[in-house]
């Protein structure tokens, strides 16, 4: 190793398993310098700084980016790689022509104070910095800076549980207009198979065997998410009803989309669809008037012009329900029918009973119902005890028998004895 000095300033030149190291210490003081060279050989041996043959580090963040991106194309889908790329394009502007090896904490902290200032969630802004700290791990930087920068809290939303009456009236208003009928069928799969939106536009005719009542999900936000799912009644006669509707589109091959691309009344089975917004937004904004029942987009006044009640206060109860949602609404569904956890992971793709009981909300009836279990059912009476813990004990306590404190249950202490008595 070797200190030297260029302008004034202290460069270090040393090689670790016989790899160079040459950098500016950015200092001009010759104690710091050897102090700093140390540090440095340290992090090379651990892995942590990136040798002179690696020029990454000293390119401009925009360039460094799309260096980046083109290294993930082959790690990443599609839509993956264009959400990194969209979650880009502001550190682009912010960091411009800085080199990675300038990017400090202080400008970090800095491109996130201005992003939460913007009124970005935080959990966007966490995303954006996510991209962020992946390339300054390419570059060996991120270690410099892990220490300054902390995700933002996010508000954690618990998924919406649909009420029996709620399901119905999203599923009866789903089935009134005809351009609502491919959004209403992605509803019933959703509600009787955990699918996600992802998981079912990119669902293809080679994973459905209507034959067998199976589906299988080979592509899906997680590995756990790829699996094969029964199909029920229920979303058997909405995947019959989907291959009745490409049979007249002549879309029922193999590699063709049960949920196709469909633009200007287009039909094109070799790309999925873009998404159900604009319909699912309809359907569940959707109100009827309180006069003559008719549905209608919210206004001011009724659309029958006989009537011509005001309906400006009338709101759907189904207003602000997202499509995931509705996976949220199955597990929960699965929770309160006591299917094992191992089940309801298996059908709903999950990883960990964490991740389950993020999305089993369980509802209050049922909660309800499993405490009037403790009291016999929810007649008022409870569980005689008296004969139970009557009976002598065993000089030898029975293995299996469940202990608390040290003393089988149900044996009678001497204290539990006084209060009885005084009782």
């Amino acid at each position: 190793m070797s200190l030297f000095k260029r302008n004034k300033t202290w460069w270090t030149d040393f090689s670790v398993n016989g790899v160079r190291y040459r950098m500016s210490l950015d200092t001009t003081d010759w104690r710091e310098a050897q102090t700093q060279e140390k540090e440095k050989i340290t992090q090379a041996t651990e892995g942590k700084l990136a040798p002179s043959s690696q020029q990454f580090a000293r390119l401009a963040f925009a360039e460094a980016m799309e260096r980046y991106l083109d290294s993930r194309r082959l790690e990443l889908s599609k839509r993956s790689l264009e959400k990194e790329r969209q979650l880009l394009v502001c550190p682009a502007r912010f960091f411009g022509a800085s080199s990675l090896a300038r990017i400090s904490a202080e400008s970090l902290l800095a491109y996130r104070e201005q992003r939460a200032k913007a009124g970005l969630t935080p959990a966007y802004v966490n995303m954006e910095m996510g991209v962020i700290r992946r390339i300054l791990k390419r570059a060996k930087r991120w270690h410099l800076v892990a220490d300054d920068i902390r995700p933002l809290r996010e508000r954690r939303e618990v998924g919406r549980a649909l009420t029996p009456e709620e399901k119905v009236r999203l599923l009866a208003t789903a089935g009134s207009r005809p351009e609502w009928r491919v959004a209403r069928c992605a509803a019933v799969l959703a509600l009787n198979t955990t699918m996600r939106g992802c998981e079912l536009k990119g669902l293809r005719w080679r994973d459905v065997s209507l034959l067998d009542h199976v589906l299988t999900i080979r592509h899906s936000k997680t590995e756990a998410g790829e699996r094969v799912i029964p199909l029920n009644r229920n979303a058997l006669a909405a995947m019959k009803e989907l291959y009745r509707r490409a049979q007249r589109f002549r879309a029922t091959e193999p590699d063709h989309y049960v949920f196709p691309a469909c633009e200007n009344g287009n039909i094109d089975a070799t790309r999925p669809q873009e998404g159900w917004r604009t319909a699912w937004r309809h359907l569940t904004r959707a109100i009827r008037c309180p006069a003559c029942d008719q549905l209608q987009n919210p206004a001011d006044e009724c659309r029958n012009e006989e009537c011509k009640a005001d309906i400006r206060k009338v709101k759907s109860p189904l207003a602000g329900l997202r499509f995931h949602d509705l996976r949220h609404h199955a597990i929960t569904e699965l929770a309160e029918s006591q299917a094992s956890e191992q089940t309801i992971m298996a059908i709903a793709g999950h990883v960990s009973p964490k991740m389950l009981a993020h999305y089993s909300h369980v509802r209050l009836e049922a909660k309800r119902h499993a405490l009037d279990a403790l009291s016999g059912g929810g007649t008022g009476g409870s569980y005689g005890t008296n004969h139970g813990t009557k009976g002598p004990a065993p000089r030898i306590p029975n293995p299996q028998v469940v202990e608390m404190n040290g003393r089988p249950v149900g044996a009678r202490t001497p204290d539990l004895y006084r209060v009885k008595v005084a009782l």
